[in-house]
C-alpha cells in the first residue's frame, strides 16, 4: 500500500516492520565527489517516504557510512530503517567491525546487520563456526546494537541456499537475504528462481539489488532503468535496493517508486523476451561470472581469519 505523495511499502519479512519498496544505496553515495550533495539526497529519501537505507563497512573506505551518519543527525535517524553490513568472519572482526560502523553512522545500533559477501562455498561454514561471526553479531544483538540479522552475496544461488540452511542446522533463520534480482538473473544462474522461493518459505525477507545489474543491464541496450526497478519490484520482494549517485538518478529513482503499479504479465512476458539471448552467459552479470565486484578477494585481510 502507499501513503499521499509516497510509494508502497512493504512488510520486512517475519519482522513486521514497514519499509518503503524502494531502498537506497550506500555505495553510489561513498564515490560522489561531493560530499554535501550525498547527504542532500539522503535526506531527501528520508523527506520523501523512502526508509530503508543501505551501508556497508567496507563502502569507499568507510566514506558511505560517514556521510549517512551526517545525514542521520538532526532527528534523520528516527525516520531510517537503518542497514549495514560488517566482512568479519570471526567473532572478533565481526564485533571490531559493527563498532566501527556505528561510530560512523553515530548511532547506537542499526535496525539490521548483515554478513556481506557470502562468494565462497566455505563462507557459511566460517560464520556459523566455533568462534564466528554468527556468536559475534549474537552478542551485538544481546547487547542491543543489532535488532534484525541477515547476509548478503551475489555469486552463487547455491552459495545462498548453503547460507539458509547453514543457519537452520544452528536453529536459527535469517530476519534478510539479499541477492540479484533483476531481468538477467531470470535468465541465468538464478537467485529468483533458486533462492527466493526458500527464502519466502521461512518468512525471510528478499532484498533485491543488482535490479541494473550495477549498470550494465543497462549497457545491453535492451531495457531502461525503469522497468529494471518495477520488475524487481513487481516480484514478492520487501526492498529493491538502488544505487543513486547523482540528484537526477535519486529523482528517477523516487519517481520510480510512486508511480509503481502490478505489472500485467504481458508487461513481464515482454521484458523477458527481450532479455533472453542477451542474459544466458552472464555477460552483463559480471558480478556472477567475474570478480570485479568481489571485495574480500581484492581484501581478504577483511575477512578478520587471520585473528
Amino acid at each position: 500500500m502507499s501513503n499521499g505523495n509516497t510509494g508502497p511499502y512493504r512488510t520486512l519479512g517475519r519482522s513486521g516492520e514497514r519499509v518503503s519498496l524502494v531502498g537506497l544505496g550506500g555505495a553510489h553515495l561513498g564515490k560522489m565527489d561531493d560530499a554535501e550533495a550525498a547527504i542532500r539526497i539522503i535526506r531527501s529519501a528520508l523527506d520523501n517516504g523512502i526508509n530503508f537505507l543501505d551501508n556497508s563497512w567496507d563502502y569507499h573506505g568507510g566514506k558511505s557510512e560517514e556521510r549517512m551518519g551526517i545525514a542521520l543527525r538532526d532527528g534523520y535517524r528516527q525516520k531510517a530503517f537503518l542497514m549495514t553490513k560488517i566482512d568479519g568472519q570471526t567473532r572478533e572482526s565481526a564485533l571490531r567491525q559493527l563498532d566501527e560502523s556505528l561510530q560512523r553512522l553515530q548511532t547506537d545500533h542499526v535496525d539490521l546487520l548483515q554478513f556481506h559477501e557470502m562468494i565462497r562455498p566455505e563462507d557459511p561454514d566460517r560464520v556459523f563456526a566455533p568462534g564466528g561471526a554468527f556468536e559475534g553479531v549474537l552478542e551485538a544483538r544481546k547487547a542491543g546494537k543489532v535488532r534484525y540479522i541477515g547476509f548478503t552475496g551475489h555469486k552463487d544461488p547455491q552459495i545462498h541456499l548453503k547460507m539458509i540452511n547453514t543457519g537452520l542446522a544452528h536453529g536459527f533463520t535469517f530476519d534478510t537475504v539479499q541477492m540479484p534480482v533483476n531481468l538477467m538473473d531470470v535468465h541465468f544462474r538464478s537467485f529468483q528462481h533458486q533462492v527466493m522461493p526458500v527464502a519466502l518459505e521461512h518468512g525471510i525477507a528478499v532484498l533485491a539489488m543488482k535490479t541494473m545489474g550495477s549498470g550494465h543491464l543497462l549497457r545491453s541496450g535492451v531495457v531502461t532503468p525503469v522497468e529494471c526497478l518495477h520488475y524487481a519490484m513487481n516480484l514478492p520482494i520487501s526492498v529493491a535496493i538502488t544505487g543513486c549517485d547523482s540528484e537526477e538518478i535519486f529523482q528517477q529513482a523516487l519517481q520510480a517508486w510512486r508511480d509503481f503499479r502490478p505489472l500485467s504479465q504481458q508487461e513481464v512476458d515482454d521484458m523477458l523476451v527481450r532479455t533472453a539471448t542477451v542474459a544466458r552467459d552472464g555477460e552483463f552479470e559480471p558480478f556472477k561470472v567475474t570478480h570485479q565486484y568481489d571485495g574480500t578477494i581484492r581484501n581478504p585481510q577483511w575477512l578478520g581469519l587471520g585473528q
